[in-house]
C-alpha cells in the first residue's frame, strides 16, 4: 500500500502546535482593510484553534 500524500494546500493553511492542536488564521484580512476598524483588524491577526469537529479530517489530509 503506498503512503498517503500530504495535501499541500492544507499544510499551507494550518499549523500544528507542539501538543498536536491545529491553528488557523482568521479570514478577512487580505484586502479592503480601509473600512475595517483597527480593533477588528487586530483581532483578525491572531491565530485560533480549529474546531474539534474538523480536527480529525484536517489532520488526516495533512498527514499528521
Amino acid at each position: 500500500m503506498p503512503k498517503m500524500k500530504t495535501r499541500k494546500a492544507m499544510k499551507k493553511r494550518f499549523k500544528v502546535t507542539g501538543t498536536g492542536k491545529l491553528m488557523r488564521t482568521h479570514p478577512g484580512r487580505r484586502h479592503i482593510l480601509t473600512k475595517k476598524a483597527s480593533k477588528r483588524k487586530r483581532r483578525l491577526k491572531k491565530q485560533v484553534r480549529v474546531d474539534e469537529g474538523q480536527v480529525k479530517m484536517y489532520k488526516r489530509l495533512m498527514g499528521v
